[in-house]
């Protein structure tokens, strides 16, 4: 997990390129003003989902880790806190390969509090549980990059 702010990037220039051009990319382009889905950037290699939601309490919220891409979470607007955790200290459950989703139970052994131009990278061994609120439900406004992993 990398946790860290978008305007201190010449700190982060060891990160993967791909990484990089999604940096790249949020600096090009205004993603406050993007509509909600899905925008490619290089096929099913790299995209980023436009999401929007309003946060609430860790019991109303999931698990999940992803075998097939890295999450790169960066906010927009709005505050959230992204449990984390490790999947080899979580119970995994069976999982979906067509979405790439590893569904977890377990508990969490660190968080992140995003706020705007604030990131979270995550590779398959990091858990989240995202969408949790911090001082109470407020609407977020986020992108996270989906990064295939090089076989």
């Amino acid at each position: 997990m990398v946790f860290g702010n978008i305007k201190d990037m010449k700190y982060y220039d060891n990160l993967e390129e791909e990484v990089q051009q999604c940096f790249n990319y949020a600096k090009e382009h205004d993603l406050v003003t993007l509509e909600k889905g899905t925008h490619t950037i290089d096929g099913d290699q790299l995209f980023v989902n436009i999401v929007e939601y309003e946060t609430t309490t860790p019991e109303n919220r999931f698990w999940e880790a992803h075998r097939y891409y890295l999450d790169l979470h960066l906010m927009l607007s709005g505050t959230e806190r992204i449990d984390t955790g490790f999947i080899d200290r979580m119970e995994q459950k069976e999982f979906v390969e067509k979405d790439d989703f590893l569904p977890l139970d377990g508990e969490a052994n660190g968080h992140a509090v995003l706020n705007q131009g604030d990131f979270l990278l995550c590779y398959p061994v990091d858990a989240h549980r995202t969408a949790v609120q911090v001082n109470g439900p407020v609407k977020v406004k986020k992108a996270i990059f989906k990064i295939k992993i090089k076989d």
